[in-house]
């Protein structure tokens, strides 16, 4: 067995530490914290339901050919389908088969704001950062790579938003409310997110693909994002043109 390196026993330690929770959290803006969400998992490629206009992972609420920006399947391509697959820390719960363009570590919440009519509207007065220096008079999206902090028992892991969803587009109050509302969604359990297959490894989620694992999430800005393996690949990109 090879011997690691000083600075490599470090990496390890540190991404050990980040996944379970240990990390120092930074202070930064409060958030309101949301409490017992359903966590579903979906994956960039995915076909749930290709009769259905929200059914296919190839395309996200901001990237027309989310598929050929992310770098292709997010999991395991068999007999025509992308399926998922179990993530470890091994590789920071990066995927196995693929070399992702974009981070791995992704999410959506149920707030469409550029294709939504009614969460585009409301948008300037739910969203907390809309005042924000490069947010205020901007016409695309203020959702998008936007960091949230999610905990599944002691493990704490870090995301971006990169999708909408699931089963709802402007669920202003559960998504930003202070009152740790429920979420609309009545779809997959009553899920209030979806989580990338990275997130649901370094969550140690108990189902691979299900509806009944639990989880604490709440906004973080970027100054509060401690270092991971969430932050190898940053997606900046903006949302693309329909």
């Amino acid at each position: 067995m090879a011997l690691l390196t000083a600075s490599a026993v470090a990496v390890v330690v540190l991404i050990a530490a980040a996944c379970s929770g240990d990390a120092t959290e930074p202070d930064g803006r409060a958030y309101p914290p949301h409490t017992g969400t359903v966590a579903t998992t979906f994956w960039v490629g995915e076909v749930l339901d290709p009769d259905s206009p929200d059914g296919s992972q190839r395309l996200s609420a901001y990237d027309a050919d989310w598929l050929a920006s992310y770098g292709g399947c997010d999991g395991v391509e068999q007999d025509g389908r992308c399926d998922t697959e179990r993530r470890t820390a091994a590789n920071d719960f990066f995927p196995t088969r693929m070399t992702p363009r974009q981070n791995p570590f992704y999410l959506d919440l149920p707030f469409d704001d550029r294709n939504d009519p009614a969460a585009f509207e409301q948008r300037g007065r739910v969203v907390p950062w809309a005042g924000d220096p490069g947010y205020a008079g901007r016409a695309t999206s203020f959702m998008k790579n936007r960091w949230v902090r999610i905990q599944h028992g002691t493990a704490v892991c870090y995301g971006q938003i990169e999708d909408a969803g699931p089963g709802e587009y402007h669920d202003a109050a559960y998504v930003f409310g202070a009152d740790d509302r429920r979420p609309a969604n009545t779809r997959f359990n009553g899920a209030g997110m979806d989580v990338s297959p990275a997130l649901n490894g370094c969550l140690g989620l108990r189902e691979l693909d299900g509806k009944h694992d639990v989880v604490d999430w709440r906004f973080v800005d970027d100054v509060d994002v401690p270092p991971g393996p969430w932050t190898r690949i940053v997606t900046t990109s903006p949302p693309s043109a329909w």
